[in-house]
């Protein structure tokens, strides 16, 4: 015989199902974005530029500076997401809020999770270098004019592979620091539960994709000056779509 349940029971563990979105989930995806950026626009600028500032000096340091900035990725991301709910619940989010993802409790699943982002990154640029590097080589060999095109054609199918291989990758990356961060899932599950997330709301994610697209095109346009907006309309996105695809989130 089951023993009678305890009050108050204790809601379902978080498992990382996610469920498919609708179509034009996008658009509201987008307009909660805009609504989280609109509701405080100067703190969000401010985390922006901090965060370019940030990552742009590290990239002066050759290797490690990027090793770093993938590694710390994760957990920048975690604390703007964490900014995020804050706005959607209709707390104030402040500049400290973009060190939450340092909490102890957490950091070291998403320092592990950039550990895992850069090395797959790692993996296609070696492999992308090694196809583009062979085929200039034999290129050579071969002399003008069809070493030439083979040097060129070998070039194009380096920059596909990276193509072909970083989707999957974005996909992995796109919902796990949310994973890791609000629900406290292993980092490998969490690449797994964004990655199915992504493959289920193809059709959202890919209109998204394109509206993307068309928005950095004329955030670019004054000087990147866009972008100060754009950045923070990317990661609301995400949130929104985080909330709207993981059921329990």
């Amino acid at each position: 015989m089951a023993a009678p349940a305890s009050f108050p029971i204790a809601p379902a563990p978080f498992t990382g199902r996610s469920q498919r979105a609708e179509a034009g989930a996008c658009f509201d995806w987008l307009r909660q974005a805009w609504a989280i950026f609109a509701a405080n626009p100067g703190v969000w600028v401010t985390v922006t530029v901090l965060l370019i500032v940030f990552y742009l000096a590290l990239s002066v340091v050759p290797v490690v500076g990027t090793l770093v900035a993938n590694l710390l990725l994760p957990a920048f991301s975690a604390g703007v997401l964490a900014m995020c709910r804050r706005q959607a619940l209709g707390e104030e989010a402040t500049l400290a809020s973009l060190l939450e993802g340092f909490q102890p409790e957490r950091v070291s699943a998403l320092i592990v999770l950039g550990a895992l982002y850069a090395l797959a990154l790692l993996l296609i640029v070696t492999l992308a270098a090694l196809l583009a590097g062979g085929s200039a080589v034999s290129g050579v060999m071969m002399g003008r004019p069809a070493g030439l095109g083979f040097a060129f054609g070998g070039i194009l199918l380096s920059l596909l592979l990276v193509v072909v291989l970083a989707i999957p990758l974005l996909m992995a990356i796109c919902f796990a620091p949310a994973l890791v961060f609000f629900h406290g899932m292993p980092p490998f599950a969490a690449m797994q539960a964004s990655f199915m997330a992504c493959a289920l709301n193809w059709l959202p994610l890919g209109v998204y994709g394109l509206l993307l697209s068309v928005l950095v095109f004329f955030a670019v346009l004054p000087v990147g000056l866009g972008l100060l907006v754009l950045i923070p309309i990317l990661y609301g996105t995400v949130y929104a779509a985080y909330r709207d695809i993981f059921p329990g989130s």
